[in-house]
């Protein structure tokens, strides 16, 4: 085994190499837990607190053992910087003379077929002149870009809707009878993949292909020696989408759309296509209808009592069947309508198999509806089997780090949920706290008088207790809410509050832009208050002045009507164990300590974190939660919050001046 020592001492090559370097003991002790894992090929669940360090914790052990590896992260953003930034400093660092590949789903990539076809329609199938200006740029970009990643595009925005017309789907790529079958971009994306020491995914991607077989990496795990997985909180949720199945109404209106472009191209005489299409157009938007609002989850049984519902799913399932059986006599005409008969075969399988399977041992049916889309799904109800067997292949190492795993440094829950420890998986598990000084550069402050979390004028109550702390931090906050509506309410509660005290410090709120949009305009204000929901609670790094005061209006506990975790809540209670202590509890922390993992971020930052939930004193429970929190002096008073900024506010103005 290397001696890390060297690599990660004050004058050792990481030091040369990486501006800025300083020696933590947490990163080196972590990074030979990581390197004996992977001499063993073991399993480890490794928790590192901020600033541990743990990417180079992981990346240097990783790199040095050689073998193939595999990286998966929990987003593309931080997919980009291990490749892009952090992958060759360390390589640089180590001269360690690995390749590297980039491998993400072919949503992202380029399709040359379906960017043809869409350019020869061009303007028929698109809704504004916008969309015709940035599909004009991807077509100027297929030409000379490498790697058709979309993400080397930044001027057409990422979740344009002309995307959706120039990218595969695992349903619609016609596969080795592509006529640009040797220049896709995807499969070249696979055959770098296939040939690197070291690969970069991300968790969706990983499952996806675990499952589907469909992405390129069922060829590289087999080859693998040590898979990494970094976020690996976010893991049981990506996991239980994909060990699940989904069929929804906008893989039906995309299998519409892309009928109609192949009948123009391959069978324009045959007129009773057409309007089979458009009928079973209508039906699925019809069946969107049947019920009223967006972002809701229902179980099944409440769809069932729905009437219009049912009608609506046979009638859908009527016209879509039509469909199968036309493009079944012309499928022959063309590789783009044997597609399309396939795809609606499989649709019309799965939607059938969601309906007509009685509650299939393991799994809960459910509906989610979108603004535009419903989709029915079966989601298992314990992932800790499917995936053991994942890890019951050939021998390698697995490493499964966060900075949020633990509760209170126990990892049972995790381990549960992933099946990581059974006689045959025995995991290793270890906790590395932040070597910042949380007792010295943050405060917990859980105000007083505050009614429970379910009365009516929680909000209201929320936002008078956070506006003399707003006032003391002269605003530099994240306002982050449990939910859309709550988060909704406390924007308007906090205009009002704001005008009637005449304080001008900048609003924003979650969704007036993307998000690195967002988190750029917060920095450069320096005195802006951000509200936002789930998408603000991780993955953000905001360092310095310009977040000072992290405000959580409630416990993150997921709603318990939620069907899926209403099953499980269920199941692990029938079996005699406590739901809540076990799965429920648990959860909470973990997100709770992503949100209040927001606040600092380097070992100059100071800050409040303020949690307005009354739970974490009065509920037995609470001790456990606060005592999984870093460090932090706790207070209950105002004046200590004011006397904080006061001292903190004071060094602002003599190091500014």
């Amino acid at each position: 085994m290397p001696d890390l020592e060297t690599f990660f001492s004050a004058v050792g090559a990481l030091a040369r190499t990486v501006p800025g370097y300083s020696m933590r003991a947490q990163q080196l002790e972590m990074a030979q837990a990581i390197a004996e894992t992977i001499a063993a090929n073991s399993l480890l669940v490794a928790e590192a607190g901020t600033g541990t360090g743990k990417t180079f914790a992981y990346l240097v052990p990783a790199l040095l053992a050689g073998g193939k590896v595999i990286i998966s992260t929990g987003t593309k953003t931080l997919q980009d910087q291990l490749f892009n930034r952090d992958i060759p400093t360390v390589r640089t660092a180590l001269k360690a003379p690995v390749t590297v590949a980039l491998l993400k789903g072919r949503a992202n990539y380029v399709c040359h077929y379906h960017l043809e076809r869409t350019v020869q329609e061009g303007r028929a199938i698109l809704a504004s002149r916008e969309e015709v200006k940035y599909l004009k740029l991807i077509e100027r970009y297929a030409a000379i870009t490498k790697s058709g990643d979309k993400s080397g595009l930044s001027e057409v925005p990422e979740n344009a809707t002309v995307w959706q017309q120039v990218t595969s789907t695992r349903d619609n790529c016609l596969g080795s009878e592509c006529p640009h079958h040797k220049n896709c971009f995807v499969m070249e994306a696979r055959k770098q993949a296939l040939a690197a020491d070291v690969v970069v995914v991300n968790h969706h991607l990983f499952f996806a292909d675990v499952m589907l077989r469909d992405e390129g990496l069922a060829e590289l795990l087999p080859a693998c020696n040590t898979v990494i997985f970094d976020e690996a909180h976010q893991l049981p949720e990506t996991a239980s989408l994909f060990f699940g199945e989904s069929v929804s109404t906008s893989q039906l209106l995309e299998l519409a759309r892309d009928t109609e472009a192949e009948a123009v191209r391959g069978a324009k005489d045959f007129t009773a296509l057409p309007p089979a299409i458009a009928a079973m157009e209508k039906a699925a938007r019809d069946f969107r209808l049947t019920i009223e609002g967006e972002n809701t989850r229902l179980p099944l049984a409440a769809t069932m009592k729905n009437a219009k519902f049912g009608s609506a799913l046979d009638e859908l399932l009527k016209k879509l069947d039509a469909l199968v059986d036309m493009l079944e006599s012309q499928a022959e005409r063309s590789e783009g309508l044997e597609n399309c008969w396939q795809r609606a075969r499989e649709i019309s399988s799965n939607i059938k198999r969601w309906r007509d399977q009685a509650e299939a041992e393991g799994f809960v049916r459910w509906v989610e509806v979108f603004s535009h889309a419903l989709q029915l799904n079966a989601t298992p109800l314990s992932i800790a089997e499917i995936f053991n067997k994942q890890l019951s292949g050939s021998p390698r190492a697995w490493v499964f780090t966060s900075a949020t795993l633990s509760v209170k440094g126990d990892f049972s829950h995790y381990k549960n949920e992933m099946g990581l420890d059974t006689e045959l998986n025995p995991a290793q598990s270890a906790c590395w706290e932040s070597p910042f000084d949380f007792a010295n550069q943050s405060l917990l402050y859980v105000p007083t008088g505050m009614p429970e979390p379910n009365s009516r004028e929680y909000t209201e109550e929320v936002i008078k207790a956070a506006l003399p702390v707003l006032k003391a931090s002269r605003g530099r906050a994240f306002f982050l809410c449990t939910s859309l509506r709550a988060m909704k309410r406390a924007h308007e509660l906090l205009l009002e509050a704001f005008e009637r005290e005449k304080l001008d410090y900048p609003i924003l709120l979650q969704g007036q832009g993307s998000r690195s949009h967002m988190l750029e305009r917060f920095r450069k204000m320096g005195n802006a208050i951000l509200i936002g929901s789930q998408s603000f609670w991780e993955g953000v790094d905001v360092r310095g002045e310009a977040l000072s005061v992290v405000i959580i209006d409630k416990l993150p506990f997921a709603p318990p009507d939620d069907p899926v975790l209403a099953a499980r809540i269920d199941k692990i209670n029938k079996e005699g164990r406590n739901a809540f202590m076990e799965y429920q509890l648990p959860r909470a922390v973990i997100n709770l300590k992503q949100g209040a993992g927001r606040l600092i971020r380097d070992e100059t930052d100071r800050g409040v974190l303020m949690i307005c939930d009354p739970r974490l004193i009065t509920k037995s429970y609470g001790k456990k939660i606060w005592q999984s929190l870093p460090p932090m002096k706790r207070t209950r008073e105002l004046a200590e919050v004011e006397a904080f900024f006061a001292t903190n506010n004071k060094a602002v103005v003599t190091s500014d001046s």
